[in-house]
């Protein structure tokens, strides 16, 4: 499709220049606020794009409107926003639309905080990848190749320095609070997808980096993208070995709700801590003074501090961590809070700080 000059071409000229500018902002390693930047140049990008395609298709329809009238904001006409354009366009796949919705509520959360450099890069490059190539798979849809930007795109080049884990649990040690509630924001969203959502490349990119050491060719590509949809069952058999040999040659499997326990056995870790005489009741007095989860009849389950406890959808309970029972411990060992105190009924009808009781 090749459009003439006009109101769609002036806006989806802006859509791709935002896409570009929101890669060349990621992939510079010295930018300051550069997750945050790639994120709200992204929204902007995948917002005029709809909005492109609903000015070439519908004309002017997609602002909003009260009793025939146009809806202002500042004297404009207020036009829909990237929610409302993903449920008026209806064509995406589910991952690429768990993937949006993914950045849209990220966006708002990080508006109005500062995130450490490189703190979040890493925990979502792939959904900032895919984010990337959903849009790029839709401009072509919907506008033809000749808009593509792909050629315009180069791989970012990595340093091969991995951290340490004593490197990485210090970085965690050093997460800010408001850092801390993204991470949690995170770790919640993807643990409601389902299986075939969540493995999607639609929603989050999973790239494999192996250095090539030969090549039958001096004019071969340095780096070559495989799609795995269409590698044959030999080929995908060979990258998941390359992929064991990236992993040490210990290839882990991690099994359901591992380190997280029942109430049951949160009260008898405890009591083998020492705290000998803290009963199921406490328990409960306790999860309900600190707010690590929501009460039975909650509107949304898994709201929760996920550093202590998460929603079992499965069973329809809760589940906790042993840094849950750590946390019990070290309060009730300093008598910061008495066992007589959890017997108050009272103090079950208040809510504390829980940071403030942290070590």
């Amino acid at each position: 499709m090749s459009l003439r000059k006009g109101k769609t071409k002036t806006i989806l000229e802006s859509s791709i220049d935002s896409a570009l500018l929101a890669v060349e902002v990621y992939n510079k390693p010295r930018t300051t606020f550069r997750v945050e930047n790639y994120i709200t140049l992204m929204i902007m990008a995948w917002t005029r794009l709809f909005h492109a395609h609903f000015n070439n298709t519908i004309g002017d329809k997609y602002y909003y409107k009260k009793k025939n009238r146009y809806e202002r904001v500042d004297g404009e006409r207020k036009a829909w926003e990237l929610s409302t354009c993903i449920s008026k366009y209806g064509e995406l796949t589910e991952a690429e639309e768990r993937n949006l919705r993914f950045f849209i509520k990220l966006r708002n959360k990080i508006e109005h905080r500062h995130i450490e450099k490189e703190t979040l890069d890493t925990l979502i490059f792939g959904e900032c990848q895919a984010l990337l190539y959903n849009f790029e798979k839709t401009l072509v849809k919907l506008f033809g190749e000749e808009y593509g930007i792909n050629e315009n795109l180069a791989f970012s080049l990595q340093f091969s320095r991995i951290m340490t884990k004593e490197q990485r649990q210090a970085q965690k040690n050093l997460l800010s609070n408001e850092v801390q509630n993204l991470v949690d924001y995170i770790t919640k969203y993807r643990s409601e997808l389902s299986e075939e959502v969540y493995n999607s490349q639609e929603f989050s990119v999973k790239l494999i980096a192996i250095p090539k050491v030969a090549s039958a060719s001096r004019n071969d590509l340095s780096i070559e993208f495989l799609r795995w949809d269409t590698l044959s069952p030999e080929e995908q058999e060979e990258v998941q070995r390359l992929t064991a040999i990236v992993k040490d040659k210990v290839v882990r499997v991690e099994g359901v709700n591992t380190g997280r326990h029942r109430p049951s056995i949160i009260v008898e870790k405890v009591i083998e801590s020492g705290v000998t005489d803290f009963t199921i009741n406490n328990h409960t007095i306790m999860w309900k003074l600190f707010n690590v989860r929501p009460p039975i009849d909650a509107e949304d389950p898994f709201d929760t501090n996920t550093k202590y406890c998460y929603y079992d959808q499965a069973h329809n309970d809760y589940l906790y961590t042993d840094a849950w029972v750590d946390f019990i411990v070290q309060v009730l060992d300093r008598e910061r809070i008495r066992i007589s105190d959890l017997n108050n009924s009272l103090l079950s009808r208040r809510i504390l700080d829980i940071k403030q009781y942290e070590q």
